[in-house]
């Protein structure tokens, strides 16, 4: 009832993903709260859905003082990001402090305090203002994808030299400290991530889609079951991966408490400076590797490395 109430309007689909559920589920649930006299009315055919008639039905949210704590716990642990939209943390911070009664707020200003968090400078922290402001396309590419996801963008490797993408984007992510973007290129048939501060100018594209976002999707799955580098890894490798790895790769978490973890990459076994990257980053993960699949070509650089090693 508090996800249809914040909502103008929804479709079964939505609350098929939201809730992960089936279809006869999400309409015996609708059809369970219009009984209760809920104000819902229908509209059939494409783009319809349920629309709300009036959206004050339930309580205004008030949040719990342990809501409250967690909120500002998560602002405070993102002290050293760009985050898209924000423009002047101490404000934010502030109001935060101020939702809170009188005896809350001594509390919170402790625990802005008492917390640290990685790569912060507890010696001057008024450093950690310089990382207020996020790249410039960052607030444009959201407010655009949540409106459309097939877009035209302006990729500019070089200065000087911009590349117009016809793209689908999936994904928009931080990742070492960088703003990427997941886009699959309808040009190319490829997926890519392209660095947010080297876009401009991106706009919702005016052509026709060549795939659905079902088809691509499916693209995406196929080529990750296809990747010819798959590693699982342990606690310590968890642990350096997030300390460090290249741009776009994503761990799945596998065991209870982050204990386990596995991603998959499709290497280009024809570039030689990438396999040695690859090579020098995946011994840097530590003995806890373990290779579920690996190309031949990386596997040998991986054994010269070794030989080395042992060698010295």
């Amino acid at each position: 009832m508090r996800y249809i109430n914040n909502r103008a309007h929804f479709t079964i689909a939505e609350i098929q993903r939201e809730f992960k559920i089936s279809r006869a589920t999400a309409i015996r649930d609708i059809n369970e709260i219009q009984a209760m006299g809920f104000p819902l009315t229908t509209e059939l055919g494409r783009g319809g859905g349920y629309y709300v008639l009036q959206n004050q039905y339930l309580p205004a949210v008030r949040l719990t003082p342990e809501e409250l704590k967690a909120i500002l716990i998560s602002f405070i642990a993102s002290k050293n990001s760009q985050l898209p939209y924000l423009q002047n943390r101490r404000s934010i911070t502030e109001k935060l402090i101020g939702i809170a009664s009188q005896s809350q707020q001594d509390e919170l200003i402790d625990l802005n305090t008492i917390l640290l968090f990685e790569n912060t400078n507890p010696a001057n922290p008024s450093l950690l203002e310089l990382d207020d402001v996020a790249p410039s396309e960052l607030n444009q590419l959201i407010s655009l994808a949540v409106r459309d996801k097939h877009l035209r963008l302006t990729y500019e490797r070089s200065p000087g030299w911009p590349q117009l993408m016809d793209v689908f984007l999936l994904h928009i992510f931080n990742s070492n400290a960088q703003w990427l973007v997941e886009v699959y290129d309808f040009d190319t048939d490829e997926f890519c991530y392209l660095p947010v501060v080297m876009l401009r100018d991106s706009a919702i594209s005016e052509k026709k889609m060549k795939w659905s976002e079902q088809e691509i999707l499916s693209k995406k799955r196929i080529r990750a079951r296809e990747s010819n580098l798959v590693v699982k890894l342990d606690t310590t490798g968890i642990q350096r991966f997030k300390r460090m790895h290249p741009p776009g790769i994503i761990l799945s978490f596998t065991g209870m408490f982050q204990s386990s973890g596995i991603f998959n990459v499709q290497l280009d076994v024809t570039d030689v400076e990438a396999l040695a990257y690859y090579a020098d980053w995946l011994l840097f993960l530590g003995k806890g590797v373990e290779f579920e699949r690996i190309p031949d070509e990386l596997r040998v650089i991986l054994e010269e490395r070794l030989a080395n090693m042992r060698f010295s």
